[in-house]
């Protein structure tokens, strides 16, 4: 394993491990350790109080995020006829049908963020085991499926973020770059904190949130007080 470089070892200097940030403070510490050439993109990792394989404690959403993920995510789109042509207006950047599922199977997958019309989900069931280990299987309860494709691809272009809570109880998302202002990107977190507490399951039981760290691409964690995030 290689040793962690100087421009890592001198940001680690300026966070104490054992210490909880408000929010504010631990996003101005991962915006200066950000030096990297290119715009990092900022994480954040919630350790979550609920066991996931039990189907009462699956904890999954979408979040709009206030200003947006800053990345440019390419959007597939399984429709037909006029539904199509209102998914390639809105921007989408592959729409197709069985031609599209061929490609898939195929391994040639042409986008980041996958939407379907209800009629075709029969024909993209067939793809579970391509899209779904990449967490990219269409569902209605993310609005992924749904007869409205235009305003899915909008708000998949304009910043919203899927997630869903893995085995060990966590969930993390890009939540910005590192070129966004410190507002914005507190903002963005708050609203996401906000979301995943939003979609607490009902099995869910004592301390929700238990632990928070954000982070960019190349830089150390820093451990976030979950009270400063607001309702989480």
């Amino acid at each position: 394993m290689s040793k962690p470089g100087k421009r890592f070892r001198a940001a680690a200097e300026t966070v104490e491990n054992d210490k909880l940030y408000a929010i504010e403070e631990a996003v101005k510490l991962v915006k200066g350790a950000a030096n990297s050439k290119f715009d990092e993109t900022v994480e954040i990792a919630m350790n979550l109080g609920v066991d996931p394989r039990h189907a009462d404690q699956m904890v999954r959403g979408v979040c709009q995020l206030p200003h947006g993920s800053g990345r440019k995510l390419r959007v597939g789109v399984f429709a037909k006829g006029d539904k199509a042509a209102e998914a390639k207006k809105a921007g989408a950047t592959v729409v197709g049908a069985e031609d599209l599922v061929e490609q898939v199977q195929k391994g040639v997958i042409e986008f980041d963020r996958c939407i379907a019309t209800p009629d075709m989900m029969p024909l993209v069931g067939r793809l579970g085991k391509v899209l779904g280990p990449r967490g990219m299987m269409p569902n209605p309860k993310v609005g992924t499926v749904t007869t409205d494709v235009a305003a899915a691809v909008a708000a998949a272009k304009g910043g919203a973020v899927e997630f869903r809570v893995e085995k060990a109880g966590v969930i993390h998302a890009g939540v910005g770059k590192a070129s966004f202002t410190e507002e914005a990107l507190v903002a963005n977190i708050r609203a996401f904190a906000d979301a995943v507490s939003k979609a607490k399951p009902s099995g869910a039981k004592g301390t929700f949130v238990k632990r928070v760290a954000v982070t960019s691409t190349m830089g150390p964690g820093v451990k976030v007080e979950p009270a400063s995030l607001g309702s989480a």
